[in-house]
């Protein structure tokens, strides 16, 4: 398999979103009085995750979803409070210097909001690693991502078949697929199963098992 392109989603590959949820939920003012005291692994006790996602999201409340995801997206304390990864930055680096093309891929509420943040997130790796988010509800797709790599391709002069999304989020490897990419699942602390039609995608847990992955089973030419 040749591939010469990666893109990145962020929240639960390279920056710790569930890190950022845990803090909004126990100091944000108001949620910490319900939720202050809950522990790190009952996160999916608060935050049902359900089959669409495969990982935490505010949305998935029951009773305040809409609500927490607004109020945890206009909190700059709580929105840019979610640290990189163990080994992010090496590993982008180590890919760059092999010759791959990296890309972010974000859906947000703000875009420029969210491009501030990862470019200063991100700030050691701008120099190569370029930065795409699209603004939540901007295309039909159930996944922003479907479209916005479609674009991407376009806009670069991409083949899909050269491109791989590395993404925790069970509907963008559907969205992957669908473009003729390649969708590798990331392991986060809380991400659940692949359902069965996706059971042959390949998942790792570590920047290292990625790199393991791209070295045994693809080529750049």
């Amino acid at each position: 398999m040749i591939i010469k392109n990666i893109f990145w989603d962020v929240d639960g590959v390279l920056a710790n979103l569930n890190f950022a949820y845990y803090n909004f939920l126990t100091k944000h003012p108001k949620y910490a009085p319900k939720y202050g005291n809950i522990k790190w692994e009952d996160l999916p006790k608060v935050l049902p995750i359900q089959p669409k996602y495969g990982a935490l999201e505010l949305k998935t409340h029951p009773e305040q979803g809409v609500e927490m995801d607004y109020d945890f997206c206009h909190s700059p304390e709580f929105f840019t409070n979610r640290p990189l990864y163990p080994h992010v930055i090496e590993t982008l680096k180590e890919l760059h210097q092999k010759g791959y093309k990296q890309f972010t891929l974000s859906a947000t509420f703000d875009v420029e909001t969210k491009k501030r943040f990862l470019n200063q997130l991100l700030s050691e790796v701008t120099d190569f690693l370029t930065i795409e988010c699209v603004q939540h509800g901007k295309f039909m797709h159930d996944s922003a991502k479907e479209d916005m790599l479609k674009h991407c391709f376009q806009k670069y002069g991409l083949k899909a078949e050269e491109t791989i999304l590395v993404d925790d989020r069970i509907y963008n490897q559907y969205a992957t697929i669908n473009v003729g990419a390649h969708p590798i699942r990331y392991r986060c602390e809380f991400t659940t199963d692949l359902p069965e039609d996706l059971k042959w995608i390949p998942e790792v847990k570590s920047m290292e098992e990625l790199k393991d992955w791209l070295a045994n089973n693809t080529t750049m030419k």
